[in-house]
């Protein structure tokens, strides 16, 4: 048994090794990581993503019934189920603009090595990787592929915003509750 996990680690190594070199081949010649998946792209409005999930052959999108509001300062989600290689996607919005498009994928037809590999031979290698995701990152996109089978595209811009106003709140309610502690 530790023979064949010794044979299986230097495979993954070679591996690793020989996607390094097409990573950093991809990298010379510009490949940018991508703000769009087939026609759906990150900053897109709610009107023309609810247009194109239904023109897309690849979801089975219902209309305003897969829209929900979320109780979170103008924020919206679109959550549908996908066919074939798509189980659901997910879709949030702020202020009316998409700024994370996540994609659950059927793992009966499309396995994780294989999107893992696609990414590596085109984006080059990870700037974060373990067991659970694989992060790619520019200034302003973040890919993550995540277990259970997930690909996320997200606007790191409106991302960043997002957790600075709730590291703003946070601080806020972390001061309040010091401040009841202190009244004992």
């Amino acid at each position: 048994m530790k023979y064949k996990l010794m044979i299986f680690a230097f495979a993954a190594f070679l591996f690793l090794r020989q996607t390094g070199v097409q990573a950093q081949e991809a990298s010379q010649e510009g490949s940018e990581l991508p703000r769009q998946f087939r026609q759906l792209t990150l900053g897109m409005n709610l009107d023309d993503l609810k247009e194109t999930l239904v023109k897309d052959t690849l979801f089975n999108f219902r209309g305003d019934r897969d829209v929900s509001f979320l109780p979170i300062k103008d924020q919206s989600l679109v959550e549908t189920t996908g066919l074939s290689f798509i189980k659901r996607a997910f879709f949030q919005l702020r202020e009316s603009s998409v700024f994370i498009m996540a994609f659950t994928l059927n793992t009966e037809i499309i396995d994780h090595y294989s999107v893992f590999t696609q990414f590596v031979e085109k984006y080059g290698q990870p700037s974060y990787l373990d067991p659970r995701s694989a992060v790619w990152e520019t200034e302003q996109t973040r890919i993550a592929i995540e277990r259970p089978l997930t690909v996320k595209y997200i606007d790191k811009a409106v991302f960043d915003d997002i957790v600075s106003e709730s590291g703003l709140v946070e601080s806020g309610q972390v001061r309040l509750r010091q401040d009841f502690l202190n009244e004992f």
